[in-house]
């Protein structure tokens, strides 16, 4: 009887905390994530005979991957330009004047069915007040050469399911991991993709600007990121789900695996990335303890997602 005594308490006060901590991440999740299909106008630029327009997801630029379609046609004949070389390189520009890049495709491929060239951008910041985007497009037309720069503004991601991360590795190289889908998970097995980059480091200082080699990125291959997806809310004491596949690189060089989200809300993807030699670049492992009223340990290397 007194053990009964002792214990009622007792859970009475883990039900109480878990449910009021459970309360304050579920006010968080009761804004719907919105999942975008067509592709709409961002910009339009108008350079001798030619304009050109680019397009993405909602007609938005967002932090993180973009997919991006570019479309040139003549403006007199109203003819789309086909099967140019056309290229594409994002350029920020700070407070103080500097410039960088984000990865990006630079030589687009055109898309013959839907007249279109395709390229992707994972822009890692936000326009605001002291940073501005730039996309420096270039073709030739008639045997004759054109450059653009429009101003561009990209969004705060606000689909956290869609977040990304850029750090150092222990190879002292700079890394972007970025999602790319699901837009909106389910409550079940849900094929994750991911794209990871490497900035490539210049060998030669600047020369006129533009410089390419001040602004290349290189997809990583043959990699393998490992994937341990925790709920870290104290109320959910860090668990994680069975039926994950770690993320290895498809044949269109994006990373493909599994994660299994066994309820809604809060999550990390914890991360451990591996070269193709086997060497981890970075992130580590995280503990299996079940910590209920704690916030779990995340790994060196993650994503915070929340659906």
């Amino acid at each position: 009887m007194k053990f009964l005594n002792v214990l009622l308490p007792a859970i009475c006060i883990v039900i109480t905390s878990c449910t009021i901590a459970k309360t304050d991440y579920e006010a968080e999740i009761n804004n719907e994530t919105t999942e975008y299909f067509e592709f709409e106008e961002v910009t339009r630029t108008t350079s001798g005979d030619y304009t050109i327009s680019i397009e993405a997801l909602n007609g938005t630029l967002y932090k993180g991957y973009n997919e991006i379609h570019i479309k040139i046609f003549n403006t007199q004949s109203s003819i789309g330009l086909e099967r140019a070389d056309v290229t594409f390189l994002p350029i920020l520009t700070d407070a103080n004047g500097n410039k960088s890049s984000c990865p990006h495709d630079y030589n687009l491929e055109f898309v013959t069915e839907e007249d279109y060239y395709l390229g992707y951008a994972v822009f890692s910041s936000e326009s605001n007040t002291t940073v501005n985007w730039q996309a420096y497009i270039g073709f030739q037309a008639d045997s004759e050469s054109f450059t653009i720069n429009p101003s561009i503004t990209v969004e705060t991601q606000t689909n956290k399911n869609l977040n990304m991360t850029a750090f150092t590795g222990n190879d002292d190289e700079q890394y972007i991991i970025a999602l790319v889908s699901p837009q909106s998970p389910n409550v079940s097995e849900n094929d994750l993709v991911a794209g990871i980059y490497k900035y490539n480091k210049p060998e030669k200082p600047a020369g006129n600007f533009p410089d390419l080699s001040q602004y290349s990125y290189s997809i990583v291959k043959d990699y393998n990121l490992l994937l341990d997806p925790r709920m870290p809310e104290p109320s959910m004491g860090n668990h994680s789900s069975p039926n994950n596949q770690d993320l290895t690189q498809q044949n269109d060089s994006l990373y493909h695996g599994v994660v299994n989200y066994t309820m809604t809300g809060n999550w990390t993807l914890n991360f451990i990335l591996h070269n193709e030699k086997g060497k981890i670049i970075k992130g580590t492992v995280v503990p299996t303890d079940f910590t209920p009223g704690i916030e779990g340990v995340k790994s060196e290397l993650f994503i915070d997602i929340l659906f």
